[in-house]
C-alpha cells in the first residue's frame, strides 16, 4: 500500500518478503531509451499536435485535435528519445502545464496537471482503459503520450480535475528492426529492441524488448529494469479487426528520500548533497515492481458511417515497497516529536524502517463503444455512446512502519534497523460502471455544439488486514451514483483559427477513516469539481498556436475536533481549492530552426475553508509561472545534424499548509543535445547526445506535503547521455 503516516507499535512481527521472480528478458547490455522507427528519427523535437490528427483520450473519435474543443497534449516516441525519458517523471520537461508532485527515483512518478495532482489509481489510461499508475511503467512499447488538460469529467466517472493521460501502446505495422543502445552518467546501460514482422496479408507482429542497468546521479540506486511486449494485429476481414497485446516488466531499485525543511526554515539547496540519498541504510531494501498486463480489442466496421469497438484488459501489479523513510524529529524512545511534519532545526531527523510486501493490485477493465455519424436536418452528429466497466482490488498484508533511529541529513548517522512490528493495511475492493454519450454537432462549416454526459455507479468496500485489538477489521462500504455533465461550443474563425468555450462537472470521493475516533466514520465524501475552459487555437502547416484561460474549483476535505480521543473528529468537507490561469504554447518550424514555448500563471488558492489560516493561502507545491522553451537548428555543416536547447523555469513554491513564508525558491534550469542521422550499411543510424543540467544548477525542484509531512526533492546534478539507434 503507499506510504502513510507512522503506525502505532502492535505485537505482531512482519513477514518475510516475497521471492523475486526472473526477469521478463535477459539482453546483454542495459538501460532502456524508448527505441524509434526509421522514421521516427527523422522527426524533429517540436511536435505539432495537429499532425498526430485525432486523439482516443479525447472523447471524440475521429475529431482532430485541431478542431476539438480541448486542450491536449500529444508527446511521441521520437520526442521522448532526444529527452532521453526513461520514466513518466519526465513530462513535466515538455509542457508548462506539467508538473512535479513527489517524484522519488526508484519510486512510482506522480505528476500535477494545472496544479492538481494526477491520481495514480483513475487519472492514468492505457489505449482508453482505466489502469492503476501506482507502479513503474515501461515505455519503451509506448508509441505516444495522450494528456487531456483539465477537464476530465466527460472522460471518467471519478478522477482528479487535474486531466487525464493516456498511454498509446505500439500496434504492429510494416517491416521494423530497431536496435537502441544508451550509457548514462554515473553507470547506467541500456539496450531495447523493436521488431516488426508481417505474417502473410492479414496477421502483423511487433515486439518490444528491453533490459536496463540502473545507476542514478544520486549514489547507492543501483538496480535493474526489463520488459517484453507482445502486440499483434489481425484483419479478419476488410471490415474486422482483431487487436491483441500482452507486456511483462520488472524493476527493481531502491527509491531516493527526500530531504526536508530544518526546522522553521527552508535550508539551502547548497546544504546538502544532491547525490546523496538519505535512503541509504545498511538494512534499506529495494523497491520491487512486477507488472503484467494483456488486453484484446475488436473493431468492426458495421457501415461506413459506423463502428463498434469492444475492448478488455487486465492489469496484474506486484510490488514489495520498502525504504529507510526520514519522517519528522521523533524521540525512538518515546515516540514524542518536536516537529512532526519537518526534520530537527540541526539536521537531524527520525528513521522508520518501511516495509510493504506483496502488495497485489488488480484492475479489470472492459467497454463496449458504438460510434458512428447521421444527419438531423442541417445538423451533422458525430457519436460515441458506450458502456465501461472497472474493477479495482487492492490486496496487502501487515506492514511495517517502525522507528528505527536518529538520521542527519549529511549521512553521518547509521542506524540499527527497526524491531520490525507491524500494523494492519487495508484491503481494498472497487466496482465502477459508467454509460456515457457524446455528440459532437456541427451547425455548418463554422459553428459547432459538443456535449456529453456520463452516468456512474460506484461501490467500494476496504477492511483490514488484521483484526484491532477489540477483533475488528472496521470494514467499510458505500455505493454511490453521479451523473457528470459537459458542454462546449466551437467556432471556426478561418480555415486555420478555432474559438471554443466549455464547462463540465467531475467527481471524486473521500471517506472518513473506520476509527473510534470519528463520528462519522466510513462515511462518504463526494468532492465535487467544476470546470470551465475559454480558448484559441491557431495552425498552419508551420506554426500552431493557442490560448487557454481555465477554471477549475474543486472540493476540499479535512478533520474538524481534537482527534485524539474516540468521538472527537468529524471528516467533513471544508472549502474547495480555485486554480485559475493562463496556457500558451507556441509551436514552429522556419527553414533550420524548430522552437516551441509552452507557459503558464496559475492563480492557485484554497477557499471557504473553515481551518485557521488555510482560507486565501497558496496550496502546496504549486508554483504560480512555468515555462518551458526548446529550440533546435540542423547545422548545414553536417547533413543530419541537429543541434538542441532546452530551458525550464518555474517560480517558487509553499512548503507547508496555510503557511506562504516557508517556501523554495523559483528556479531554471538548461539541458542541452545533438542529434546525427545518417545512412550507413543499409540502415537508418541516429545518435544522441545530450546533458540534462547543463549548467549544474542547485536548487530545490519540488516541495510535496506527501503523508502530513514537507519534503524537499533537489534538482538532479549535471548528467551526461549519449545513445545510437540502429533502424533498418
Amino acid at each position: 500500500m503507499a506510504r502513510t503516516q507512522p503506525f502505532v507499535r502492535s505485537a505482531r512481527r512482519h513477514r518475510p518478503a516475497r521471492t523475486g521472480r526472473a526477469t521478463p528478458v535477459a539482453l546483454a547490455a542495459a538501460l532502456v531509451l524508448l527505441p524509434a522507427t526509421a522514421a521516427q528519427a527523422q522527426e524533429s523535437i517540436v511536435v505539432i499536435g495537429r499532425s498526430v490528427g485525432s486523439s482516443g483520450v479525447a472523447g471524440f473519435g475521429d475529431v482532430s485535435l485541431a478542431r476539438s474543443p480541448l486542450q491536449v497534449g500529444v508527446y511521441g516516441a521520437a520526442l521522448v528519445a532526444d529527452l532521453g525519458m526513461a520514466q513518466l517523471a519526465g513530462l513535466p520537461k515538455v509542457d508548462a502545464s506539467v508538473g512535479e508532485a513527489y517524484n522519488a527515483e526508484g519510486y512510482w512518478s506522480s505528476l500535477a496537471v494545472r496544479g492538481y495532482a494526477l491520481d495514480n489509481r483513475y487519472n492514468l489510461r492505457r489505449d482508453g482503459l482505466p489502469i492503476n499508475g501506482e507502479t513503474a511503467i515501461a515505455l519503451a512499447n509506448k508509441e505516444r503520450f495522450e494528456l487531456i488538460k483539465g477537464t476530465s469529467g466527460i472522460q471518467a466517472g471519478t478522477s482528479s480535475p487535474a486531466g487525464l493521460l493516456n498511454l498509446v501502446v505500439k500496434r504492429p505495422g510494416g517491416e521494423r528492426s530497431v536496435v537502441t543502445v544508451e550509457a548514462r552518467e554515473a553507470g547506467s546501460l541500456a539496450l531495447a529492441l523493436d521488431l516488426g514482422r508481417r505474417l502473410g496479408d492479414a496477421v502483423a507482429v511487433r515486439v518490444n524488448a528491453s533490459h536496463e542497468e540502473l545507476d542514478a546521479p544520486v549514489r547507492n540506486t543501483r538496480g535493474r529494469r526489463s520488459m517484453l511486449a507482445v502486440a499483434a494485429d489481425w484483419r479478419l476481414t476488410p471490415d474486422a479487426l482483431l487487436q491483441a497485446e500482452i507486456e511483462t516488466s520488472h524493476q527493481q531499485q531502491p527509491s531516493v528520500a527526500g530531504y526536508s525543511l530544518l526546522g522553521d526554515r527552508v535550508p539551502a539547496p547548497t546544504e546538502v548533497d544532491p547525490k546523496r540519498n538519505l535512503n541509504d541504510q545498511p538494512w534499506r531494501q529495494p523497491v520491487v515492481f512486477d507488472g503484467d498486463t494483456a488486453s484484446l480489442r475488436w473493431q468492426q466496421q458495421l457501415s461506413p458511417d459506423w463502428r463498434l469497438t469492444l475492448h478488455g484488459m487486465r492489469q496484474r501489479l506486484v510490488t514489495d515497497d520498502r525504504t529507510a523513510f526520514p519522517f519528522g524529529d521523533y524521540d525512538p524512545a518515546t515516540f514524542a516529536c518536536t516537529f512532526c511534519d519537518r526534520f530537527a532545526a540541526d539536521g537531524t531527523f527520525a528513521y522508520w524502517e518501511y516495509i510493504s510486501d506483496n502488495e497485489r493490485r488488480t484492475t479489470d477493465a472492459w467497454q463496449v463503444l458504438l460510434a458512428g455519424r447521421f444527419d438531423t436536418g442541417a445538423v451533422r452528429h458525430g457519436v460515441e455512446a458506450g458502456v465501461l466497466g472497472t474493477h479495482h482490488t487492492g490486496r496487502f498484508q501487515d506492514q511495517v512502519f517502525d522507528i528505527a533511529g536518529t538520521g542527519r541529513i549529511d549521512g553521518s548517522l547509521v542506524t540499527p534497523p527497526s524491531a520490525g512490528f507491524t500494523d494492519a493495511n487495508t484491503n481494498r475492493d472497487e466496482r465502477s460502471t459508467e454509460w456515457f454519450v457524446r455528440d459532437a454537432m456541427a451547425f455548418g462549416e463554422t459553428w459547432q455544439l459538443w456535449a456529453g454526459l456520463r452516468t456512474t455507479r460506484l461501490e467500494r468496500s476496504t477492511v483490514r488486514t488484521s483484526p484491532d485489538g477489540d477483533g475488528s477489521l472496521r470494514p467499510t462500504a458505500f455505493e454511490r451514483s453521479e451523473t457528470t455533465p459537459w458542454l462546449a461550443v466551437s467556432a471556426r474563425l478561418t480555415a486555420k483559427t478555432l474559438v471554443y468555450a466549455s464547462a463540465g462537472r467531475g467527481l471524486e470521493t473521500d471517506v472518513a477513516p473506520n476509527r473510534a475516533r470519528y463520528l462519522n466514520a466510513g462515511e462518504s465524501i463526494a468532492l465535487r469539481s467544476r470546470q470551465a475552459e475559454l480558448g484559441v487555437k491557431h495552425g498552419t502547416e508551420t506554426v500552431e498556436a493557442s490560448l487557454t484561460l481555465f477554471s477549475i474549483d474543486r472540493d476540499q476535505s479535512a478533520d474538524f475536533g481534537a482527534c485524539d480521543v474516540p468521538g472527537s473528529c468529524t471528516r467533513a468537507l471544508d472549502g474547495t481549492a480555485r486554480h485559475r490561469g493562463a496556457e500558451a504554447s507556441w509551436l514552429g518550424q522556419a527553414g533550420p530552426w524548430g522552437w516551441s514555448l509552452s507557459a503558464m500563471w496559475l492563480d492557485a488558492e484554497r477557499r471557504g475553508s473553515a481551518q485557521a489560516g488555510i482560507d486565501g493561502t497558496r496550496p502546496v507545491n504549486v508554483p504560480r509561472a512555468t515555462l518551458r522553451a526548446a529550440g533546435e537548428w540542423r547545422a548545414p555543416f553536417v547533413e543530419g545534424l541537429v543541434l538542441q536547447a532546452r530551458l525550464s523555469a518555474e517560480s517558487d513554491r509553499t512548503t507547508l499548509p496555510g503557511n506562504e513564508s516557508l517556501r523554495i525558491a523559483g528556479w531554471s534550469v538548461l539541458d542541452l543535445g545533438a542529434r546525427w542521422r545518417h545512412e550507413a550499411f543499409g540502415s537508418a543510424w541516429t545518435w544522441r547526445l545530450g546533458v540534462d543540467n547543463a549548467t549544474d544548477r542547485r536548487a530545490w525542484k519540488e516541495s510535496p506535503y506527501q503523508f502530513g509531512h514537507a519534503y524537499l526533492y533537489a534538482l538532479a546534478p549535471r548528467t551526461w547521455r549519449l545513445s545510437l539507434q540502429v533502424a533498418s
